[in-house]
């Protein structure tokens, strides 16, 4: 029990660091806001050095109070049509809930994860608001879309250390109040103050595939594939779940880099999104999630996390950090959202017109997913622009991985001079060359 939470709080640690000073929006529907575990989790998040911007919906609230009041809840398009009636109730809904919010936040009970977070919480008119009008006929009324977002005021708070809470409402110039989808709101802030992560919490299932299987990824061109698919083919999905997939695509195409989309109702989905290594949403980015590409000195910490776990097993040559630093512009590394996931070196031989391929290694969670022939084909490339006419690596236990892809047994003799003069009879490795 105890080695299971060492060992996944030392796996969360990356991406502590990483999150640390970061601006994420999260956007909830009103359903969410009874829920004390997720309040306890934005806590944690800040507490952490994470910038926060909460964005709340109200929609079971406010239909709650129409239907109470005997008035109906009208909507067209997916957009609730408000009038002057209706907008007094919405008013109401929206200012009890962020109020609630805003005492849930401010929770500080002993013996509670809220114990000694004195959170502070900033809220205001940052959203500037015009209505929608009248589309295919219907007369909107009081339902707006966002005009304009005070981005330095937010940021003013939030460079304060506030938490920014944002209500689902929008001012105009003429001092009018307009109804407003959360998720644009939402949207459009972390647009605007460039926010690292949109995270859209919804009340339904996530995405699938056509296998019914669950999502982890998508590039931005695959969730609006996803998203026609949905529209054309009526496939069964969330309302809130294909609203929010657009909106996220939305964001991605602009300043975001990263936009997910978690299913609410999971216990401690945010903390599993945030900080395990491929989360529980569905996460997308207009960059891709993996890039290789040449080492520089700071990969060199993550380097050797990944290949001292091999070394110890023998399966690589011990290496020094100091012995890595001088020679990292040889490696090539695999990053996945900042994390090193897999790296190989090229040693070339320019006299004799070879490259040793040398220290390729793939982080254990990430094996069996071709990511070794990825990186085999990237290093590959590396050999024929440094003018190399086959490529050789010595290897105790991964020859047949190495004869599966293309190489050839060799003998020691078959080495450039140069490498023969260090090979390491106590390690007996194996020669394998391929020809390019």
């Amino acid at each position: 029990m105890y080695a299971r939470y060492v060992g996944w709080f030392r796996d969360s640690a990356p991406y502590i660091n990483a999150h640390r000073d970061q601006i994420f929006v999260i956007q909830f529907g009103g359903e969410a806001a009874g829920d004390v575990n997720l309040i306890h989790d934005l806590a944690l998040l800040n507490s952490l050095g994470i910038r926060l911007v909460l964005v709340h919906g109200a929609r079971p609230q406010i239909e709650r109070r129409l239907i109470e009041r005997g008035l109906s809840v009208d909507y067209a398009d997916g957009l609730r049509v408000t009038d002057a009636t209706a907008l007094q109730v919405v008013k109401e809904a929206v200012g009890a809930l962020r109020v609630e919010i805003e005492a849930l936040l401010s929770m500080g009970l002993a013996n509670s994860p809220m114990a000694g977070a004195r959170i502070r919480v900033a809220s205001g008119n940052f959203v500037t608001a015009r209505p929608i009008g009248v589309r295919d006929g219907v007369d909107f009324g009081y339902t707006g879309e966002v005009r304009r977002v005070d981005q330095s005021s937010i940021r003013s708070r939030l460079d304060q250390g506030a938490i920014v809470v944002v209500s689902p409402l929008g001012y105009s110039p003429t001092g009018e109040i307009f109804n407003l989808h959360a998720e644009e709101v939402a949207t459009t802030i972390a647009i605007e103050i460039r926010a690292a992560k949109l995270l859209l919490l919804g009340e339904g299932p996530i995405p699938v595939d056509d296998l019914g299987r669950s999502i982890r990824q998508l590039t931005l061109s695959d969730a609006k594939q996803l998203f026609n698919t949905y529209c054309h083919a009526q496939r069964q999905t969330d309302e809130t779940s294909l609203r929010q997939l657009k909106f996220a695509i939305h964001a991605c195409r602009h300043s975001v880099r990263r936009a997910h989309l978690l299913d609410r109702r999971v216990d401690g989905a945010l903390l599993l999104e945030l900080f395990t290594r491929d989360g529980i949403g569905v996460m997308l980015s207009g960059e891709p999630f993996e890039q290789t590409r040449r080492a520089t000195i700071d990969d060199a910490g993550g380097i050797l996390a990944l290949i001292q776990p091999m070394e110890e097993e023998g399966l690589l040559v011990r290496r020094s950090r100091e012995k890595l630093e001088t020679e990292i512009d040889r490696f090539l590394v695999m990053e996945r959202d900042s994390a090193i996931i897999a790296c190989a070196a090229v040693y070339p031989f320019p006299a004799d017109s070879v490259v040793e391929l040398a220290c390729l290694a793939v982080h254990p969670s990430y094996r069996n997913e071709q990511r070794g022939d990825a990186l085999l084909a990237a290093a590959e490339l590396d050999a024929r622009a440094l003018g190399a006419t086959w490529l050789f690596v010595l290897t105790t236990r991964a020859a047949h991985w190495f004869l599966e892809h293309g190489f050839k047994p060799a003998a020691i003799q078959d080495l450039p001079v140069a490498r023969q003069t260090i090979y390491n009879y106590q390690r007996n490795s194996k020669v394998l060359i391929k020809r390019l």
